[in-house]
């Protein structure tokens, strides 16, 4: 910065900016207030169904939550302007003072351009004015001026460029809408940028000169910033995609690396952790130099990366996506670029388990879980399951066409014929190429795949539970894969229950499908039933016969019976209340005698179905303990407190309209909290270790008890309603025996329907 340019800098201008966006920010913190109120608020209590539930919510939704970032973007914004003109209103302050100060001593500062400037006598003794003796001063006082004009030109200079580099870059974070990060001032957002570049260039270097102070500071940046846009986007694109490739594989390199590998070996699971963060938050960024980063990583994927050539790109970066949310259309290009490289290596799926194989004896890439990381499928997978649509996207794609599949099925002439496969065709009923140690089978792939399949068809990241009231609907291709799902465990069952630590995802899924699966039990074929139990989106077409499988199976894993039956009951309970409530249309019918027993049966018959296959699990080659399903249960305790009736798994499944009855809250959540509460009170499975009388003595105690709470719900809905002419009616006992004659159905449906799957107890 010239020396005269802040010397006689008028700030008019900034200072009105700094006005300007002072007020657009009290202006959109009104419009913001607003649009929660008015618009999100509004759209969460309104009785919708239809399209207007499916595309106007949403819609409202996503428009509330940009006017909301747009008012945190302007907040930034006028913090690094006023930031900035605060500095340099400063620096010129301080630069006059100087020159004041010099003069006092004889001294003139003169501009020279282009950033100079002189100090020399101002007042030379010979020409001083006569009687006048000018201020003396020495060779330091020149030399002490200097330098404190040129600390306050480089501050100021500072101050203008970091403003304009930090502005410039949060603009160009969002190429539509508003950046949603906040920024107290100018020094905050120029701190960030200025740590990823001297942290980009730290794993720049050579792995030989790598230090275990480097590793520190890089966990400590990494964890303290990854989730701060403007840092994530300017380390990750200062790195690029081959510097990520050789610091990860460089890292691992021994003979390079010698004794800091070993050194730091414990911290390394928090340096991938911490790395994966920070590229996903990256990835969200909008910028042109960010669009290329990702370009080219998915080229990268087939390459062979690193000193030692023995990992190919996607084996690398499969590696980096198990933490953090990463963008959705990067995610859908890495996928279709890796399962064309999987055909490709792999026979179209012939041989998958040499894939990915080791080229070479290279050292393990992954530290989180036991896996050794060879298999970027594993890692991919997880990445999926925090991005949902990119998961549904991914599942439905095809893997192999008919004309060049290795895959056979029989069809209904008995015939065997090749198939085309999707991708979730082969990955969850053909691929997995196991991985152990010592003998024993590592089953973190299989875990993410369950993640991912939650994520794909529930519609929100795996392992968080929907909000009833602003959970959307399902979508046609959700369902679509919920029905995949569901056929593929019907056909072969040892897909869940030989791999059971996927049984708790399936569990979660399984629950937010309720609607629909009471529909297919109930075998109604003129599709009356439907309006009993109401879907918002598309519903799933199941088959009876299929459900009964699932539920035997899904039953056999303790956190996915606890996830279905916790849901069962809530479920149970809302539907009463909702169809006893004099305020909802009577859709399904006016006899409320029948809709409550078609209710209790219902559910009842889900309850039986996962009772055969608790006690599979007990009984059967699982093995599971009682005291496993108590603890599972338990767990569910904790996560409904407060919250049932607005999200415990059956929000996006129940009714056509979420704000109505339980899930608006009211009498509903008093209702379905004391179902709860009831069963969370009274669980208690009995051990059938000796088998034998026992398996009876269990099936009559579930029976009982699962009634009991179906009485005590109609009788709840009925008292909160004021329906006295159903209580004296009776509706209780209606509900009680409608439930055990539903639980004792459920039983006969495994019986008949998948008696594979049911040990014979002698």
């Amino acid at each position: 910065m010239d020396l005269d340019a802040l010397r006689f800098a008028n700030f008019k201008l900034l200072d009105e900016a700094v006005e300007d966006w002072d007020l657009i920010v009290r202006s959109l913190k009104e419009l913001a207030e607003d649009a929660d109120k008015g618009l999100h608020q509004a759209a969460t209590k309104a009785n919708w169904a239809g399209e207007n539930h499916k595309v106007t919510k949403a819609f409202i939704y996503k428009t509330s939550g940009e006017i909301q970032d747009a008012h945190t973007q302007a907040k930034s914004i006028h913090a690094i302007l006023s930031d900035t003109a605060a500095e340099l209103r400063s620096s010129q302050t301080k630069l006059k003072t100087a020159i004041d100060n010099g003069l006092k001593k004889n001294l003139t500062v003169m501009d020279t351009g282009n950033g100079t400037f002189t100090v020399t006598m101002n007042i030379h003794p010979d020409r001083a004015a006569e009687g006048y003796t000018p201020p003396s001063h020495s060779q330091s006082d020149v030399t002490a001026l200097c330098k404190e004009v040129t600390d306050i030109l480089t501050a100021a200079t500072e101050s203008d460029n970091s403003a304009s580099k930090v502005l410039s870059s949060l603009a160009k974070q969002t190429a539509y809408g508003f950046s949603d990060r906040t920024y107290k001032d100018r020094d905050a957002a120029a701190a960030a940028l200025k740590e990823a570049e001297e942290l980009a260039a730290i794993a720049k270097k050579k792995p030989t000169d790598l230090t275990t102070a480097d590793i520190d500071r890089l966990n400590k940046s990494l964890v303290q910033y990854s989730d701060d846009p403007l840092f994530a986007e300017r380390f990750t694109t200062s790195l690029g995609p081959k510097g990520l490739m050789d610091f990860w594989t460089g890292l691992h390199d021994s003979n390079q690396t010698g004794r800091l590998l070993y050194e730091r070996e414990d911290k390394l699971d928090d340096l991938q952790r911490n790395l994966g963060m920070t590229l996903a938050e990256a990835t969200q960024s909008q910028s042109a130099d960010m669009a290329s980063w990702k370009g080219r990583m998915v080229a990268m994927g087939d390459d062979f990366v690193g000193s030692g050539r023995q990992y190919m790109g996607f084996q690398v970066m499969g590696n980096l996506l198990r933490t953090g949310d990463y963008d959705d259309d990067f995610l859908k290009s890495y996928g279709t670029a890796l399962m064309r490289t999987e055909r490709e290596r792999s026979g179209n799926g012939d041989q998958s388990e040499l894939a990915w194989a080791h080229v070479g004896d290279g050292p393990w890439l992954n530290h989180l879980g036991e896996e050794s990381g060879r298999d970027p499928l594993s890692g991919y997978l997880k990445a999926l399951s925090n991005s949902p649509d990119a998961a549904t996207d991914f599942f439905h794609q095809e893997f192999v066409s008919k004309e060049d599949s290795p895959f056979e099925k029989e069809g209904e002439d008995g015939k065997k014929s090749n198939v085309a496969l999707s991708n979730f065709d082969y990955i969850f009923g053909e691929r997995w190429p196991e991985e152990s140690t010592d003998n024993k089978e590592i089953v973190g792939a299989r875990n993410n795949l369950g993640l991912a399949l939650e994520a794909a068809i529930t519609g929100h990241p795996a392992g968080e539970l929907p909000v009833a009231s602003e959970a959307p609907p399902h979508t046609a291709d959700q369902a679509r894969l919920m029905e995949r799902m569901v056929t593929s465990i019907a056909e072969k069952p040892e897909l869940l229950t030989n791999h059971q630590v996927m049984g708790d995802s399936l569990g979660q899924i399984t629950s937010e499908y309720l609607p629909d699966i009471n529909r297919a039990v109930a075998n109604d074929s003129d599709g009356d039933v439907d309006a009993l139990f109401p879907v918002a989106g598309t519903a799933a077409d199941l088959k009876h016969a299929d459900v009964a499988a699932l539920m035997v199976s899904v039953g056999q894993n303790p956190e996915g019976y606890a996830a279905i039956e916790v849901a069962n009951k809530a479920y149970m309970a809302n539907l009463m209340d909702y169809h006893l409530n004099p305020d909802t249309p009577p859709e399904y019918s006016k006899n409320l005698v029948q809709t409550v027993t078609n209710i209790a049966e219902g559910s009842g018959q889900i309850s039986g179905m996962l009772s055969v296959g608790q006690q599979e699990a007990i009984v059967g080659p699982a093995h599971q303990k009682a005291e496993d399903f108590k603890n599972s249960v338990d767990v569910w305790k904790g996560v409904t407190s407060g919250v049932i009736g607005t999200g415990i798994g059956v929000g996006t499944s129940f009714a056509a309209t979420p704000a109505v009855g339980a899930v608006a809250g009211g009498a509903a959540g008093t209702i379905s909290g004391a179902i709860v509460e009831m069963f969370f009170q009274q669980f208690e499975p009995t051990d059938l270790e000796e088998a034998g009388p026992k398996s009876a003595a269990a099936w009559e105690e579930g029976l009982f008890k699962n009634s009991a709470y179906t009485e005590k719900a109609a009788e709840l809905a009925a008292q909160a309603h004021h329906r006295t002419d159903l209580q004296d009616m009776g509706i209780d006992e209606t509900a009680r025996t409608a439930s055990q004659q539903g639980f004792r159905n459920g039983g006969t449906d495994v019986l008949f329907m998948a008696p594979h799957l049911k040990t014979e107890i002698e």
